[in-house]
């Protein structure tokens, strides 16, 4: 089933669900329009996995400017946490989240994907997080995961120069998980395992709670998946 919302385009297919920022002529830049058919794009899918992913020769641009500059302190404020909030929607969704990363991503287009739960780019993908040279700076949680996903160092380097790198720098940064030439390969490489493990996996990679405490969790869920999945663990182990 393919369908249109606003800029984005969902075309679901079995275990994934395709997402496609579809603004090619402006970069895929969002709007708050397309912010809000984003959000619900991802936090509707019943699939296991979503792959997201441009249209054209680019990633995303982030944020439209045309939008920005029209802000006044208050509505950039307000924008900023509608951005805020759809990264939260894709870092929280219950379907793994793969970034397809094609050509340039910049902005808060770093910051949607610095969101997903796995980064893979082709050989030409540019990464960048220009706002400095605008006097801004990435306000859809990029000074909360950036540094996180690539160390604190790297990214004051990223954000305080505005700096492009490419794919390979991306990788030995640690701010994408690997370089194909095909990205939607890995999101089906996810959704030939388990639905329910994904979703285990994933809700103890992103649970903040305290150490014992997420131990505990781990435990349970791993006993339950043991006994889902006893005949095929036997099987398993007579073969």
């Amino acid at each position: 089933m393919a369908s249109d919302t606003s800029a984005i385009r969902i075309l679901d297919r079995d275990r994934v669900r395709v997402v496609t920022l579809d603004r090619p002529d402006r970069r895929n830049a969002l709007t708050p329009d397309a912010l809000d058919a984003l959000e619900a794009a991802v936090s509707g899918a019943d699939q296991p996995v979503v792959y997201l992913r441009g249209a054209g020769p680019a990633f995303c641009a982030g944020a439209d400017l045309d939008v920005v500059a029209d802000l006044d302190r208050a509505s950039a404020e307000a924008f900023a946490e509608h951005g805020q909030r759809v990264a939260d929607a894709v870092e929280e969704a219950e379907s793994a989240v793969v970034a397809g990363i094609d050509g340039a991503a910049r902005g808060g287009g770093v910051e949607l994907a610095l969101a997903a739960d796995l980064r893979v780019a082709t050989p030409e993908a540019t990464f960048a997080e220009p706002g400095v040279k605008l006097g801004l700076f990435g306000a859809w949680g990029g000074t909360v995961r950036l540094p996180r996903v690539v160390g604190e160092g790297a990214a004051l380097d990223l954000a305080l120069s505005g700096r492009t790198v490419d794919a390979e720098t991306a990788l030995r940064m640690g701010l994408v998980s690997r370089v194909t030439d095909d990205p939607r390969a890995v999101a089906d490489e996810l959704a030939a395992n388990d639905p329910e493990t994904l979703r285990a996996v994933k809700a103890r990679m992103r649970d903040d709670a305290p150490a014992n405490r997420r131990e505990r969790r781990e435990a349970e869920v791993f006993g339950r998946l043991v006994e889902r999945h006893a005949d095929a663990i036997a099987d398993r182990r007579e073969s």
